[in-house]
Parts: C-alpha cells; structure tokens; sequence
C-alpha cells in the first residue's frame, strides 16, 4: 500500500488535503470533484488562484467531458505534458485559457468504484512519472473514502 503524505492524511478537510497534495507534488493549482446524485462531477474543493471564469467553467463537469470526466470516465489518470500544445484530444479547448501546462487528473476509486477526480497541474510543461501517478491514485481513493 503507498503511504499517503502526513500532511494530506492530518487535513481537516477536502481543501486542506488538496493544497497539501499541491504543495507535496510541488504543483501550482488543483481541484478535487466529487460524484454527485446526478452522476455527473462537482467541483467540492479548488486552490487559490484559479480564475473565476475557470472554476464557473468546471463547476459541473459530465463523465467523459475534459480531463476530469476522462479520468472518472477511464478510471485511469489522464495526463498532459503541455495543456498549451496538446494534441491529444483530452484536454478541451477552455483548458488552455488557465495559463497551465502540465497537469494531471486521477479518479478517485473506492471498492472499485470511481468517485471523483483529482487533478493538479503546473504553469510549467511536467511529465507525472509513474510513481507519482500511482501516489495520486492513492491520496485520491483516501480522500474519496474519507469524504464519502
């Protein structure tokens, strides 16, 4: 089992583990969204410093929509070196307007099932090695059990 870093683990809540899971990735900007009724993505917790036209824009995120609903939709992380340059097909449009480069999201997975994403992201081009790929997976299923 990874070991979940001791500041996400003691965070009160989900924005303080989301900024702990920033600061420990050394990233710029991150959310966490969580499965809702509707079965779509809602957005419970985001760092300071993303615009508001961004967070308005990911408020509510469809399964299979953008980096997040990808991830939820995968259940595997989905990655981009560079939001800016990507080619991919997974990154929207919208995405470019943050300004960020490179990002990650992982689903957050409970007993098999997919709860919520978690993305971090930088304002630099970055390559998440598997290693923190598998890191994330694990603080995302954390904090998807621990917030129900």
């Amino acid at each position: 089992m990874t070991e979940i870093p001791e500041l996400v683990a003691s965070a009160g809540d989900l924005a303080a583990a989301l900024n702990a899971a920033v600061t420990h990735f050394g990233a710029d900007s991150g959310t966490i969204h969580l499965i809702g009724g509707d079965g779509a993505l809602h957005l419970r917790a985001a760092t300071a410093g993303i615009p508001q036209f961004v967070l308005d824009t990911v408020r509510v995120v469809p399964v299979g929509k953008g980096m997040a609903g990808l991830a939820a939709e995968r259940a595997q992380p989905v990655t981009a070196c560079n939001i800016q340059t990507d080619t991919s097909g997974d990154v929207r449009p919208g995405a470019k307007l943050t300004g960020l480069e490179g990002a990650i999201v992982v689903p957050m997975i409970v007993d098999g099932v997919v709860r919520g994403s978690l993305g971090i992201a930088n304002r630099r081009e970055r390559t998440f090695t598997e290693a923190e790929q598998h890191l994330l997976l694990a603080i995302g299923a954390y904090l998807a059990a621990r917030n129900g």
